[in-house]
């Protein structure tokens, strides 16, 4: 580098913070909100592994031979909750043993609701869960397991068929749709929460960068306390419209901002409804005034229109894991953009 160079270049690095030249940490993340949310932390240090494919259900799945690896390799492994994954924690141990773990639902302070019972929210439907379950989820939360009824899922709910030759064969396990509902992630208060978390620990693994990773936290909660405000001034209007949805994975979303669905079309993404739900739900629809009924993208929005396409209601599509958006750190706040989105869309008509 000539002088002239050198004189131009040295008030140009000054203007932007160093970053350490450590080894970058490995993250494995499971969905791909929390991969958003661990790489705004991340920032330029690199970028998490994804190892739950996008558009597959994270309920039941099998690792691919490089899916594995990631987990073989990680330093830190992130991930919801056993009761969104519980196929995952076998693979964690054998996998990823020497790694540091963080499960997202264990973070002190978030909020953890229950799953609702029923076709109807207001009911207890409980004639309708007649499956076996067996699968209990072991954490500490006020919320956990007021109500352990039963049923047992398939788990290839996704549409997808992974050929995986390995030796991660995890649809054996059940998922409980009663108990804790673990898709908190749609609650951008607990999303702050995990960004804190989230950067702890990152400077564990790589102090040198810790302060990097605490300022990357602040700002991106800091970011969602904005997207958090801008989204309850859109859906002030939406109290009253009534909605139903696919399944019951958006109720933090709803109590973050005021919006309430009146029923699920399933007991769960992995199980279809039965005639005397679907029954249940027409009428609803009928005698309630639901203005919206939601599919999800994953799922043949066929069915929905079959069993919903006589009456008034506006058909739409929304998602809790952001199929289709970009895989990147902007991913969680487009994810909560999209659900608001189509809530306007329903209250408008």
């Amino acid at each position: 580098m000539n002088n002239r160079l050198a004189r131009l270049s040295w008030p140009l690095l000054a203007a932007f913070p160093l970053v350490a030249a450590a080894d970058v940490p490995r993250v494995a993340v499971d969905i791909p909100p929390v991969y958003s949310l661990v790489a705004k932390v991340m920032g330029e240090r690199g970028d998490p592994r994804l190892f739950i494919q996008p558009g597959a259900s994270p309920h039941g799945y099998s690792l691919r031979p490089s899916e594995a690896q990631s987990l073989d390799d990680a330093d830190l492994v992130i991930w919801v909750s056993d009761a969104l994954t519980p196929w995952l924690s076998g693979s964690i141990e054998n996998l990823a043993g020497d790694a540091l773990h963080l499960e997202l639902m264990d973070v002190p302070g978030i909020t953890a609701l229950e799953y609702r019972e029923g076709a109807t929210f207001a009911l207890n439907d409980a004639d309708e869960h007649g499956h076996d379950h067996a699968h209990h989820h072991g954490h500490d939360h006020d919320h956990e397991h007021h109500h352990e009824e039963s049923h047992k899922e398939s788990h290839d709910e996704s549409g997808h068929n992974h050929d995986h030759h390995d030796h991660h064969d995890h649809h054996g396990h059940d998922h409980s749709h009663t108990g804790m509902n673990p898709h908190a992630w749609l609650d951008p208060a607990n999303a702050r929460r995990w960004l804190d978390a989230i950067a702890e620990q990152l400077s564990e693994i790589d102090p040198d960068n810790a302060a990097y990773y605490r300022d990357n936290a602040a700002q991106g909660k800091e970011e969602l306390t904005t997207l958090q405000e801008h989204i309850q001034d859109r859906l002030a209007s939406s109290a009253d419209t009534r909605f139903i949805v696919f399944h019951d994975a958006y109720q933090y979303f709803e109590e973050a901002f005021n919006v309430h669905a009146a029923g699920a079309i399933s007991i769960g993404d992995a199980s279809s409804p039965s005639p005397a739900r679907i029954e249940k739900l027409q009428t609803l629809v009928n005698d309630e005034n639901i203005q919206c009924v939601f599919s999800e993208p994953q799922f043949n929005p066929q069915m929905v229109n079959n069993v919903f396409g006589d009456t008034s209601a506006y058909i739409g599509v929304i998602d809790p894991l952001g199929v289709g958006l970009t895989l990147d750190a902007d991913l969680y706040d487009a994810l909560l953009a999209q659900l608001a989105d189509e809530i306007t869309r329903c209250t408008d008509g």
